[in-house]
């Protein structure tokens, strides 16, 4: 029976194995395999007197530490994977495949687990990760639109509809604009992002195309990866237009149950592009509850941008597109009809 494996086969094997992070939780928030589970050999603190330790006396006297501080937890840390891992199948992995990982290993494996280990740990993963956005043996249709065009909608309606999709603005918790915060979750770090992204680039068939919005590469506070970026950009853009009276309809169902405040902070994010007239004149309609002067004050902004965008996309297949609905079932239904033409 083999104790450790490779990255490519490491994280296949996770599919029915409980996968455990045994780095710090500090470590862990930066940045994790999803689905892992936190399971630190250490705190942030004990973690941070070992390695001050090892850098000052050596390792031996590191180890020492470490293990005064583990030892009181062995039976804790049995008695946490049996509850994780009722069936005692277990993968394990720490920074670079050493100390952590393979004593926590060893415990498990004394207590009946099977274990496997990550060659090379964590590192060895995100090296996998940042290689693999080089690749470009995805088949990419993007779809694009200036703002509230409904592409999020159209995309989850396109896998409703059986299409493989990516939603960026999903992974990243935000919608790209300076409103994009609102009503989102905390953003992950940038490494999560890449982690997430990949993740779900993973679980798709590469032979099928895969739907994914248009986007800058900010995304909020994370980046899209710059191989993966640029690959999107040499793909075929789908530029839908609707009327600018159903864009605006699509605003107010997504932010005219939020909190005044929020909206006001987002137009102040946008007040050097706006100006301080237009500005005023957004912040005014909003305490008036004129929810479409507001929208329509921040789509002449937005479509600034997006023109330019637009005009500037190196895409060798741009495919202007317009409907006179906002129902992102009929707009999914025609892209697939016209992709497939």
């Amino acid at each position: 029976m083999r104790h450790s494996a490779p990255i490519d086969e490491f994280l296949p094997e996770c599919s029915h194995r409980v996968l455990l992070d045994v780095r710090s939780p500090g470590e862990y928030r930066q940045g994790h395999i999803p689905g892992a589970v936190s399971f630190p050999l250490f705190d942030d603190d004990e973690r941070a007197r070992v390695g001050t330790l090892y850098k000052q006396q050596g390792s031996e006297v590191a180890m020492e530490l470490g293990l005064e501080i583990a030892g009181p937890k062995m039976a804790g840390f049995v008695r946490q994977a049996r509850a994780n891992a009722p069936d005692r199948k277990l993968a394990v992995h720490c920074w670079r495949g050493g100390q952590r990982s393979g004593s926590m290993a060893w415990l498990f494996r004394q207590a009946g687990f099977d274990v496997l280990t990550l060659e090379g740990g964590y590192k060895a993963y995100r090296q996998h990760v940042l290689e693999r956005f080089i690749a470009s043996d995805w088949r990419l249709c993007v779809v694009g639109g200036r703002t509230g065009s409904g592409k999020t909608k159209i995309l989850h309606a396109l896998r409703g509809l059986g299409e493989q999709i990516i939603d960026l603005e999903g992974l990243a918790h935000h919608k790209g604009s300076a409103f994009g915060f609102i009503g989102e979750a905390p953003q992950p770090t940038v490494e999560q992002f890449e982690n997430d992204l990949h993740d779900a680039l993973d679980r798709l068939d590469r032979s099928r195309r895969i739907w994914i919005e248009n986007e800058s590469r900010s995304i909020g506070r994370v980046y899209i990866p710059q191989a993966f970026w640029q690959h999107m950009r040499s793909e075929p853009l789908f530029n839908i237009r609707i009327p600018d009276e159903a864009r605006i309809e699509n605003l107010l169902d997504d932010y005219t149950h939020t909190d005044k405040a929020l909206l006001r902070l987002a137009f102040q994010k946008i007040d050097r592009k706006l100006g301080g007239q237009h500005l005023k004149a957004a912040l005014e309609a909003l305490e008036q509850d004129d929810y479409v002067t507001a929208a329509k004050i921040a789509l002449r902004y937005y479509d600034k941008t997006y023109q330019y965008g637009l005009e500037h996309n190196p895409s060798p297949d741009i495919r202007q597109i317009a409907f006179e609905t906002r129902d992102p079932e009929k707009i999914a239904r025609f892209l697939i009809g016209h992709a497939d033409s």
